[in-house]
């Protein structure tokens, strides 16, 4: 996830530089295209047949969802800074909180919560002396977290049956033609230089999505989200060497204060963690006598002890 992290915040620095010359919708359809094209090697090694799935409704709702938020990611980047656009974007978590709870069952404590919202209000220091009205960009950057959230419950649901990279290649697939549509209404043909930048920015961009719906696959998407929060010290530092584009002292504390937040959650997601493994073999021992009940109990005090549940 923090990998990822890293690649978005550079995908948000070409973007911005892009834009520049191409339209961003037709930026997002450029990007899916070439992303595409970086799954030749997948495509050529396992063939075909390694996208077959019974589950084409989730890959539909997903792509839809998918291209929602790229064009409105795209487009809010434009109007934007960098570090306001990221900081609102900080929003995804709060939502995934809220859908992952009635749509995966996932089980939500109080400290998530609490770590959630404090994260969130992290982002919105950093946000305090720019936002006093809801601007186009603000309002884009907003839908595209919401969506962004929401189709991290479709991965979640996908990554059951099918792989990280039939994912990525099915969204792929259905986004280009879905993307199409809104570049044409916009279209410029690219210069070479822009057409080389394009590249490059639908290869990282796959990887990048490689990289997400991975983390996504191996964890509760409220554990693994708040990571997203890591995309700002990446950003402050594309911003800075791209654009000159100097973080100001509310930008330094809202990170503070989010990555306090983040620090906790993924500390208390180990510990409940390792509670658990204890809890199960101690349990498994149980079945070989009483003793072994008491084992588990015993066991279980142990760890609320040292995690202090």
């Amino acid at each position: 996830m923090i990998l990822a992290c890293a690649i978005f915040s550079l995908m948000s620095g070409l973007i911005r530089h892009i834009s520049e010359t191409v339209p961003a919708l037709e930026i997002v359809f450029f990007r899916n295209v070439f992303g595409l094209l970086a799954l030749a090697p997948w495509f050529l090694r396992n063939g075909v047949g390694a996208l077959k799935t019974t589950r084409f409704g989730l890959y539909l709702g997903r792509a839809t969802l998918g291209t929602v938020t790229m064009c409105f990611w795209f487009v809010g980047l434009t109007l934007v800074p960098l570090a306001e656009a990221t900081a609102l974007s900080f929003t995804a978590p709060l939502f995934a909180t809220v859908l992952a709870i009635f749509f995966l069952g996932e089980k939500v404590r109080i400290r998530r919560w609490t770590a959630t919202l404090v994260g969130f209000i992290g982002a919105m220091i950093i946000l305090r002396p720019v936002v006093s009205t809801l601007e186009p960009g603000i309002i884009m950057i907003m839908i595209s977290a919401a969506s962004m959230s929401t189709s991290g419950i479709f991965i979640k649901k996908l990554m059951v049956t099918d792989t990280p990279a039939q994912a990525v290649a099915w969204a792929g697939i259905l986004m280009v033609p879905m993307t199409l549509v809104p570049a044409l209404f916009v279209w410029i043909w690219p210069s070479p230089e822009s057409l080389l930048w394009l590249v490059l920015l639908g290869v990282i961009a796959t990887i990048g999505h490689l990289c997400i719906t991975r983390s996504i696959s191996l964890g509760d998407l409220t554990s693994v989200l708040p990571y997203d929060f890591t995309r700002l010290p990446f950003t402050a530092l594309v911003g800075y060497l791209a654009f000159s584009q100097v973080p100001d002292f509310w930008t330094w504390i809202g990170a503070a204060v989010i990555f306090s937040s983040t620090i906790y959650i993924s500390w208390r997601e180990a510990r409940l963690k390792s509670k658990d493994e204890v809890l199960v073999a101690a349990t498994a021992s149980a079945s070989h006598g009483v003793d072994a009940g008491l084992d588990a109990e015993a066991a279980a005090a142990s760890v609320d002890r040292k995690t202090g549940s």
